[in-house]
């Protein structure tokens, strides 16, 4: 009997746990939506829950459909334009890039934003089409008061910035030893985390906005990351949305070796469910397997289409939570002070709610549509000639390039977006790969063709001479 009363200490504890858990994030004004999501992830973890999926249980993607097969359109329904709402994931900083504002503040060219751009969109949209269509940013804490200044100055048509926001929840960081609520009075602030991607849908239930939006009429939700400039509205993708049968359709693109430590598309043996792994989810011993590019060929962008009416009939069924998998991240309290206690930060991904719906789909999309920004290297391309920006706001590759980007690739004297001031811009419309190591300035009249890498051990800034540089190592 003593493995029993052992069993019944376990769950005591565990259910004391929650309850520290759950007044923590009360006293700190999580939404109850939120809470609730972030109960049954602890739970997860507490049970001995590693998330992991192993390659036994899933085999690759079936039934993708290509994006290229789809019935074309080429202009938008305005009745769908009114039962649609494009929501942009706004919470990021851009700290890894040196800065201390909200990474969709950063200009793509002189004086424009990411996020007057994602303003462009919409305001072209309804001036074209007398559609209505709705537009939300899921900010942070961070990120809120940045963003709503910005539009409030800058972009007064798109309407109140305060009636535009979702507004992200936290979630606390646990003890790695006892999975605790963890304590920092140092700084009580890191004690908090935000609660990944996935956040969107309790976000939506909690605050109100998805009754509010159903109530108006609205059925589609468009949904991407802020710094995802080729995520944009397509009228092609709406419209086999809405006359489809799937409650949620992921867009994916092909893997490349780039590619292959990222997450994939696969399909769940036991019910045929599409679902979503990352690596932190696979096994060591099926490593190999799951950075096989040609076996897992697909990748989530993170553009999600969702049904509002499925997912509120889902989140019902389910007592308001997403029953979504979990990543356990190992860190330190303070992650910049290693001798901090040990924590987890439980996260869930939004495109692994595709295993939550019965019918869920997804479509191989051009790699056009996914051109995120995550460091200096992708903002150099995204600035240069290789890009158009449209007067709708719609960024894309310049017609010559075939729908292939350049690829540029930095040493780390560019790691930080003050580096890029004095680096001048050459012409990459032709070029393959850019590769630039050292301290160099470009200077006017530079054309980069094919692959070229530039060199300058020296220590000291080196100008790049005008003319064209062709498939060639220049040494400075």
């Amino acid at each position: 009997m003593l493995w029993i009363s052992r069993i019944a200490l376990e769950i005591t504890l565990m259910t004391e746990t929650a309850e520290r858990i759950r007044q923590k994030m009360e006293d700190k004004g999580v939404m109850n939506s939120a809470t609730l999501a972030f109960l049954r992830a602890y739970r997860l973890i507490a049970s001995g829950s590693k998330g992991e999926v192993s390659e036994e249980e899933i085999t690759p993607a079936q039934s993708v459909a290509d994006y290229d097969s789809l019935k074309a359109v080429a202009e938008f329904d305005a009745d769908l334009l009114a039962r649609t709402v494009v929501i942009k994931l706004n919470g990021g900083l851009g700290t890894s890039m040196g800065l201390e504002k909200v990474k969709s503040l950063l200009e793509v060219r002189p004086g424009v934003a990411f996020l007057d751009l994602m303003a462009r969109q919409i305001l072209s949209l309804r001036a074209s089409t007398s559609g209505d269509v709705r537009f939300l940013l899921m900010n942070s804490n961070a990120s809120s008061d940045d963003t709503q200044d910005y539009l409030r100055k800058s972009v007064p048509a798109l309407g109140d910035p305060a009636d535009l926001e979702l507004l992200q929840n936290w979630a606390p960081k646990l003890v790695q030893e006892t999975l605790e609520p963890v304590s920092h009075p140092a700084n009580p602030d890191l004690e908090w985390c935000p609660p990944g991607h996935a956040d969107v849908y309790p976000t939506l239930e909690g605050s109100g906005w998805l009754d509010r939006l159903l109530a108006d009429g609205v059925k589609y939700a468009f949904i991407s990351n802020s710094d995802n400039l080729g995520a944009v509205l397509d009228p092609t993708l709406l419209s086999y949305f809405a006359h489809g049968e799937a409650p949620f359709l992921m867009e994916v693109t092909r893997r490349t070796e780039a590619d292959k430590k990222g997450g994939h598309l696969a399909t769940r043996k036991e019910d045929d469910r599409l679902l979503l792994r990352e690596v932190a989810q696979c096994p060591d011993s099926d490593l190999e397997a799951f950075q096989d590019i040609n076996r897992h060929q697909f990748f989530n962008t993170n553009n999600i289409w969702v049904n509002l009416e499925k997912l509120k009939e889902v989140m019902a069924e389910t007592g308001g939570v997403l029953e979504l998998p979990v990543i356990r991240n190992g860190k330190t309290v303070d992650p910049r002070d290693s001798s901090t206690t040990p924590v987890y930060q439980l996260e869930q991904a939004m495109g692994s709610a595709i295993e939550c719906f019965v019918g869920s789909a997804a479509v191989n999309v051009p790699r056009s549509r996914f051109a995120p920004v995550k460091g200096t290297s992708d903002l150099f391309a995204l600035r240069s000639d290789a890009y158009e920006v449209g007067d709708d706001g719609r960024v894309q590759l310049v017609a010559s390039r075939g729908g292939k980007p350049p690829v540029v690739k930095f040493s780390p004297e560019y790691k930080l977006v003050d580096a890029l001031e004095g680096l001048g811009q050459p012409s990459l419309t032709e070029a393959d790969e850019l590769s630039v190591s050292g301290l160099v300035t470009f200077a006017e009249g530079v054309v980069i063709k094919g692959k070229v890498s530039v060199i300058n051990a020296s220590g000291e800034t080196k100008v790049v001479s005008p003319g064209i540089y062709q498939d060639q190592t220049v040494i400075l």
